[in-house]
């Protein structure tokens, strides 16, 4: 299952909205007959469905959003942002091109998966046990495009078969009704004898839908549903079927070496090949990077204070550097400049507003490479910080550049890292990004993206345990995770800085615990939805795309409480009149 792009797509055509099935060849008895007449052209048709996989991460394309980019943790590069992620600015009306889009998409999965489910079973040369196994997976599949539907709509039209165009004219379903569905075919997928509990490393099966996969998603419905008990027994059985944390380091985790690793339960297949590569190390890489990376990405300068140092002592500026939470962003950039900085460099800075008065000649970056050296090692894993090395390769060689500012050359001897617009220092991003020459086609990286892995699975677990008031219980999960990045655990012995005393502290640390374990995998966002923290964190007072100071380049406006569910894209709601609009979109 590695390659997905062993597709004949014959009859995969894709479906442009839920009403807009014409050109789907079910509704062509020839194209399903053929499809479907023998086993190697079913199995094509099968593997179009996990080929929906892909859009999240295998284009450039700048209308493939980042879905981290909507949570806290992230911010999109300045050029983008008013293009791209105007939702984040309060502008945006129900016949943006964005809801449509994902629409689309999403139901485009549906629908593939429904095409399986009502067809494969004639077809002649395939046993009764294969088809029972893809009917299942493809099951999974189904409902884990209607768990994102339903996650950003609240509610929509089910549909469980593939009907003629001018049928398409169901209402929505409640959130909890589609919850209720998404369970039941998680459920078949899991009482489906056919399906592996789990595949290993080298088999030929790896990457397909496992007992594990739907355990996990069934979780994650249950905690939608506020169903704890529930959810606490589906993560339970994950682990009992087989998966288990990565014991290396968490950088290393993230490479085509571990990429299928115990704790991978689901991942999207990553080749390298136009089209079926994944598309992080572009998106994410830096101008340095193998190819070019776009930049169009970077980490919040909140979220990157919000990494404690290894201890578990919260970090504070201030420590390292006295007086700086007092002073003004464009004061205290004086403490990132680097060393033997020029009279003409000098004199911008001081114009800028930097307070050179505080300005170390020779010490100025080994001072503040101090405040990042002894933080949770997870942040040197996701992030590029100021006076950090990142192995490049876009010259042509693997070569070492450091962020440094104000910016002078990428090329040598000064070898400063260079990304979008080094007017600014920002927080680049280094996890997934390609290192020296590894892989010189940066479109095509062949490492597989995680959708679920099983440090995810053990923080849901904790919160969970936690949420039923068994905080104690719940902490000796967080706590594995935690031992994994190298930080110190919760309740250790004689350190006050880690002490949790009830199930209302915990709740705030495995929120957090989540954003420093799956930064950049495209999954907070949901989560922020789910607690509904959304607003209070994306769009804080001090919000937006910021230089490691605090100076900000944009900052977000809230657009409403409207905007914790998705508008119904408005040609969807003109085309079939029984879909009513999500509440104040009007």
């Amino acid at each position: 299952m590695k390659r997905y792009s062993i597709l004949l797509i014959a009859g995969a055509v894709l479906a442009v909205s839920c009403n807009d099935f014409l050109d789907r060849y079910p509704h062509n008895q020839n194209s399903s007959e053929t499809m479907f007449s023998s086993s190697t052209l079913a199995e094509s048709v099968v593997t179009g469905v996990y080929s929906n996989l892909l859009y999240d991460y295998n284009s450039t394309d700048r209308s493939v959003l980042n879905w981290d980019s909507f949570s806290s943790v992230m911010d999109p590069q300045e050029g983008i942002v008013n293009l791209d992620y105007n939702y984040l600015f309060g502008t945006l009306q129900p016949n943006n091109g964005m809801f449509s889009t994902y629409w689309k998409r999403f139901y485009e999965g549906v629908n593939r998966a429904n095409d399986v489910i009502a067809n494969i079973g004639r077809v002649p040369d395939m046993s009764d046990e294969l088809k029972a196994q893809r009917i299942a997976e493809c099951k999974f599949l189904r409902a884990y495009h209607y768990y994102r539907l339903n996650v950003l709509w609240r509610g929509v039209p089910y549909y469980d078969e593939n009907l003629a165009p001018d049928e398409y004219t169901k209402g929505r379903e409640s959130e909890e009704t589609i919850w209720k569905y998404i369970i039941q075919d998680c459920t078949d997928c899991i009482e489906c004898p056919q399906i592996a509990d789990k595949y290993v490393a080298g088999s030929a099966d790896y990457g397909r839908v496992t007992r594990g996969a739907a355990y996990t998603l069934r979780g994650k419905v249950y905690m939608w549903m506020k169903e704890w008990g529930l959810a606490e027994a589906d993560f339970i059985k994950v682990g009992e079927c087989g998966y288990d944390l990565y014991t290396g380091s968490y950088e290393s985790l993230f490479t085509e070496a571990n990429e299928k690793c115990d704790e991978m339960i689901f991942s999207v297949q990553m080749v390298e090949e136009s089209g079926q590569g994944n598309a992080f190390s572009n998106n994410y890489g830096n101008y340095c990077t193998t190819g070019y990376g776009k930049y169009q990405h970077y980490l919040n300068v909140s979220f990157i204070d919000s990494f404690e140092e290894a201890d578990g002592t919260p970090f504070s500026w201030d420590t390292y550097l006295p007086g700086y939470s007092s002073m003004s962003p464009q004061a205290r950039s004086v403490f990132f400049l680097r060393n033997g900085m020029t009279e003409a460099e000098k004199a911008t800075m001081t114009t800028y507003g930097a307070d050179m008065s505080k300005y170390d000649e020779s010490g100025n970056e080994a001072r503040i490479l101090a405040a990042y050296a002894n933080r949770d090692p997870r942040l040197a894993a996701i992030a590029i910080t100021p006076y950090s090395t990142y192995e490049g390769g876009a010259s042509g060689t693997a070569a070492i550049y450091t962020s440094r500012y104000p910016y002078r050359d990428w090329q040598a001897p000064s070898l400063d890292l260079r990304y979008g617009n080094n007017a600014y220092l920002l927080y680049p991003i280094r996890k997934f990004v390609t290192k020296g020459r590894e892989y010189t086609n940066i479109g095509y990286n062949p490492v597989d993206v995680p959708i679920f892995r099983y440090a995810d699975v053990l923080l849901c677990l904790a919160e969970a345990i936690n949420e039923q008031g068994r905080y104690q219980d719940a902490i000796t999960y967080v706590n594995r995770v935690r031992d994994r990045a190298g930080v110190a655990l919760l309740n250790a012995p004689g350190n006050d800085a880690v002490a949790v005393s009830s199930s209302e502290e915990l709740r705030e640390r495995i929120r957090n615990e989540k954003k420093w374990e799956l930064a950049c995998e495209e999954q907070l966002y949901y989560e922020e939805l789910r607690w509904g923290t959304w607003k209070e964190s994306k769009f804080a007072e001090n919000n937006g795309l910021q230089n490691v100071w605090g100076a900000p380049l944009y900052t977000y406006i809230w657009g409403g409480d409207a905007y914790y569910k998705w508008a119904i894209p408005q040609s969807e709601v003109e085309k079939n009149t029984n879909i009513k609009q999500n509440e104040d979109w009007n």
